[in-house]
């Protein structure tokens, strides 16, 4: 972990209180932690940092679900690979989804969050606009690919070519991409271990329709979200799902509860104020939607369309 997220860290634990986290180092390289503890000065837990990764887990010891699993699975990491930096791959079906999501990020933001970052396109893309980039996601072997490319800034990987064979692919981040300024760690989105108003830049991308709380996804991002001067980049294809969250929490896709008709409806009016859940209120300056895919072998792709806005205030 990269010295410079310290004074943004908080005790994930303690939320909606906020108290800041103590580190106790134990291997060190240039300002880059590969070995030591984040204790939170309230309640005493103690988050690890290993090989270079923070640990930033409400519940530190916590085991993954079986839905959480799945993304830990090389195959799927090679997948999302693919997936966002498509366009940087020598592939005749090109993807460039990322650069579309790149194309809506603020030039005017000093400090970047990426939610759910997977394997770490778009936490890229914001360091290459801001002066520091921070990516989240609760899959160990994202963040830890994401790393690896931000250290190494070469990768290579195999998917599924046809039955028994696979093709590989040789990815390596422009020479112009910065990645001095640009960390990732394991962290819940429903829990974020960041101090309020920390970023300039947020977002969110394909991801409210996975977590259990929607709501509170929604309402941590805007509380890490500068007040004044703040851009949010959402998209999602609002896929619910009872395997996800229960339908009493859906922002959509109901016809009755407290947030009923669509998802994309719901999310906008939130942002704009409604019930004063989300303040201060963002005024949405431009929505859309864009397809993305998913590769399983080279003839067989998923093809998802999501619904995005970029809000700003």
């Amino acid at each position: 972990m990269k010295r410079f997220l310290l004074p943004y860290l908080i005790c994930p634990a303690c939320l909606p209180r906020e108290y800041p986290l103590n580190l106790s180092a134990e291997r060190e390289t240039e300002g880059d932690i590969t070995t030591g503890t984040l204790a939170c000065t309230k309640c005493k837990k103690r988050f690890p940092i290993k090989e270079g990764i923070a640990h930033l887990l409400p519940a530190p010891d916590s085991c993954l679900t079986g839905s959480q699993r799945r993304y830990e699975e090389k195959e799927m990491t090679d997948r999302y690979l693919w997936s966002h930096y498509g366009d940087l791959l020598d592939d005749a079906v090109r993807t460039d989804t990322a650069a579309h999501w790149a194309e809506c990020l603020s030039n005017a933001a000093s400090t970047g969050f990426d939610a759910g970052c997977s394997v770490g396109r778009i936490t890229f893309e914001m360091a290459n606009r801001c002066n520091l980039a921070v990516g989240c996601d609760l899959s160990r072997s994202f963040i830890k690919t994401a790393r690896t490319l931000a250290h190494r800034r070469e990768l290579a990987f195999s998917l599924p070519l046809e039955g028994n064979l696979t093709e590989t692919f040789h990815l390596t981040l422009p020479v112009a991409w910065r990645t001095e300024n640009v960390e990732f760690v394991v962290a819940d989105a429903l829990r974020l271990p960041f101090s309020a108003n920390s970023f300039e830049q947020i977002a969110s991308l394909n991801l409210l329709d996975r977590v259990s709380y929607p709501l509170a996804h929604l309402f941590e991002m805007n509380r890490t979200a500068a007040p004044r001067n703040a851009s949010f980049l959402f998209a999602d294809p609002f896929a619910w799902s009872t395997m996800a969250a229960p339908e009493e929490r859906w922002l959509g896709g109901t016809t009755s509860g407290p947030y009923p008709g669509r998802g994309g409806d719901n999310v906008r009016a939130l942002l704009e104020g409604k019930d004063r859940i989300l303040v201060p209120a963002w005024t949405i300056a431009r929505a859309g939607t864009h397809a993305w895919k998913m590769r399983t072998h080279c003839n067989h792709y998923e093809v998802v369309t999501s619904e995005y806005l970029v809000a700003c205030r």
